[in-house]
C-alpha cells in the first residue's frame, strides 16, 4: 500500500498511542463527551474509566459470562450507538440477559434501570438513537429482535425477512441468519447483515421490511457502520473487504410486503493487498472525511486508515504492538481512537501537534537565546482607532427590530432540519413517552482501593 503523503499540521487522524488503559477489555467505546471511556469484559463486568485521571471509576457487575456489546447512551449524531447525555449504559451477555445501568445512581454497585431475558445467547444490542427505552438486540441463532420497554408502547417484536415462494419449486428459499443489526443515525431504520451476503432494511415503528440489498461477492456480512450524515454505510464481511455504498431514499410503503430489491454497488472497497488480513471492526471519523479499519492480524496490532475526501486512498497503518487488535471505535469528536488488544489492553490514540512556530510563516524566526523587541503602539492594531471609533458610532445610531432577528444560515439549516423531524412520522413515534436522559445529570465517582490492582 502507498500513502499518501500529507501536511503535518493539517493531520486529522490519530498517529500515536497516548495512553494505555489496563481493563481486561475485550472492546471499549468512548461516552458522547469523549471523557470516559466504556469497555466489556470476558468475566461478565463492563467499566468506565475516566480519561482524565486514568482511573476506573464505576464498575457493572451483572452477568455471569462475557459481556459481548457495550452501548453507552449519546448524542444521536454519534451513529445510533449513544443517546443525548449518556447516563445509561447497555450491556449484553452470552448469559442470555440485557441490562440497562442508570449512571445516575450513587450507588454501588450500579442501580439496574431494567434487565430484559430473552431464550438464546445475545450477540450485541444497542439503544435507538432519539430514546433509551426502545432496544435493538441479535441473539446468537440469528434472529433480531426490538425491544420497546416504554409503558405505552411495551412490545417485544421479531423482525422478520419477507419470503417469496419460488415459481419452480413451489416453496420459499430458506430463511438467512441475521449476523449484524444496526440502527441508522436517524433511527428511522433498521441495517441487518446476514449469513448470505445481503444487508436487510426495516422500518422502526411498522418494524416491516422496505428494502433487501444483495451485495455481490461479500459472504457473511460480519459488520456495519454510518457515517455521521447517514447516507453511507460501510460494511464488513467474510471476503476480508470493507465495502462503502451511498444509500438511496427509503420511502414509507402503503402496500402491504411491498419493498425495494436493489443490489448496491460500492463507491470504495478496502482490503489489505499485502498480508490478506480480514477485519475485526471499522470506524468512520466524527467528519466522515477518514475510516479506520482494525486488523484481523494474529501477530500484531494494526489500524489502517483511509482518505475518503480523498477518493479514499490509503493514508496510514497504525501500529500498537504485538497484541492482537480485537475492536476500534473513533472518538465522536475529535481525532482520537480506542482499540482493545486480546490480553485486555484500551489503547488511546491521538494526533500529537509539535509545537514549530519557525514553519508557520515566513517572517518567524528560530532563535536559540530570547531576543528583546519593542513593540510599537499600532503595530499588531487590525484597524486604525479612528476608523474603530467612526464604525462604533455608525452602529450606535442604527435602528435595531428587536421583533425580527436576523439568523445566520446554519440557525435557518437547524430550524428546517427540526420542523422536518417534527413532520416525520416515523421520528415522532420514537419521540413519544421521552426517556429521562435528561442534561444536568451527574457520575458519581466510585473510587476503590483494589481497583488499582486490576
Amino acid at each position: 500500500m502507498n500513502g499518501v503523503l500529507s501536511d503535518p499540521f493539517t493531520i486529522s487522524y490519530p498517529t500515536a498511542v497516548q495512553t494505555s488503559l489496563n481493563s481486561g477489555a475485550s472492546f471499549a467505546k468512548f461516552d458522547p463527551s469523549g471523557n470516559y471511556v466504556a469497555g466489556g469484559r470476558p468475566d461478565g463486568s463492563a467499566v468506565v474509566w475516566d480519561l482524565d485521571t486514568r482511573a476506573p471509576i464505576r464498575w457493572l457487575e451483572g452477568h455471569v459470562k462475557a459481556v459481548t456489546s457495550v452501548e453507552c447512551v449519546a448524542a444521536s449524531s454519534c451513529f445510533g450507538f449513544w443517546s443525548r447525555n449518556s447516563r445509561y449504559v447497555l450491556t449484553s451477555s452470552k448469559d442470555w440477559n440485557v441490562i440497562i445501568w442508570d449512571l445516575a445512581s450513587d450507588t454501588d454497585p450500579v442501580r439496574r434501570r431494567a434487565t430484559v431475558r430473552f431464550d438464546a445467547p445475545v450477540v450485541c444490542a444497542s439503544f435507538h438513537p432519539r430514546n433509551s427505552q426502545i432496544v435493538l438486540v441479535l441473539l446468537s441463532p440469528g434472529d433480531a429482535y426490538l425491544v420497546d420497554l416504554r409503558k405505552q408502547c411495551r412490545s417485544r417484536v421479531e423482525l422478520c425477512e419477507i419470503q417469496e415462494e419460488s415459481d419452480d419449486e413451489g416453496q420459499g428459499r430458506a430463511r438467512s441468519a441475521m449476523t449484524v443489526v444496526r440502527f441508522d443515525p436517524t433511527g428511522r431504520y433498521i441495517f441487518a447483515g446476514t449469513s448470505v451476503g445481503s444487508v436487510l432494511v426495516f422500518n422502526t415503528r411498522t418494524k416491516t421490511m422496505v428494502a433487501r440489498h444483495k451485495i455481490s461477492g461479500a459472504g457473511i456480512i460480519r459488520g456495519l457502520d454510518f457515517a455521521k450524515g447517514g447516507r453511507r454505510l460501510v460494511t464488513n464481511s467474510s471476503d476480508r473487504t470493507l465495502r462503502q455504498f451511498n444509500l438511496p431514499v427509503y420511502t414509507a410503503s402503503t402496500v402491504e410486503g411491498e419493498y425495494i430489491e436493489q443490489e448496491l454497488e460500492p463507491t470504495y472497497r478496502f482490503n489489505d493487498p499485502i498480508n490478506k488480513n480480514a477485519w475485526h471492526a471499522m470506524a468512520y471519523s466524527p467528519d466522515g472525511e477518514w475510516l479506520a479499519g482494525g486488523a484481523a492480524d494474529n501477530a500484531s496490532h494494526k489500524i489502517y486508515i483511509w482518505d475518503l475526501a480523498n477518493e479514499g486512498q490509503f493514508a496510514t497503518a497504525l501500529d500498537g504492538g504485538p497484541e492482537p487488535l480485537l475492536h476500534v471505535h473513533w472518538h465522536p469528536k475529535k481525532p482520537s481512537i480506542v482499540s482493545t488488544t486480546n490480553v485486555g489492553n484500551i489503547l488511546v490514540w491521538h494526533c500529537p501537534t509539535p509545537e514549530r512556530w519557525g514553519a508557520f510563516a515566513g517572517g518567524f524566526e528560530e532563535v536559540d537565546e530570547n531576543v528583546e523587541y519593542e513593540e510599537r503602539e499600532d503595530e499588531f492594531d487590525i484597524e486604525d482607532e479612528s476608523e474603530i471609533a467612526l464604525r462604533k458610532q455608525k452602529a450606535e445610531d442604527e435602528e435595531i427590530d428587536v421583533e425580527c432577528l436576523i439568523e445566520d444560515p446554519s440557525s435557518k439549516l437547524a430550524v428546517h432540519a427540526q420542523r422536518i423531524a417534527d413532520d416525520d412520522e416515523d421520528i415522532v413515534w420514537a419521540a413519544e413517552e421521552p426517556d429521562d436522559d435528561l442534561p444536568g445529570w451527574r457520575m458519581k465517582v466510585m473510587i476503590d482501593d483494589d481497583l488499582d490492582a486490576v
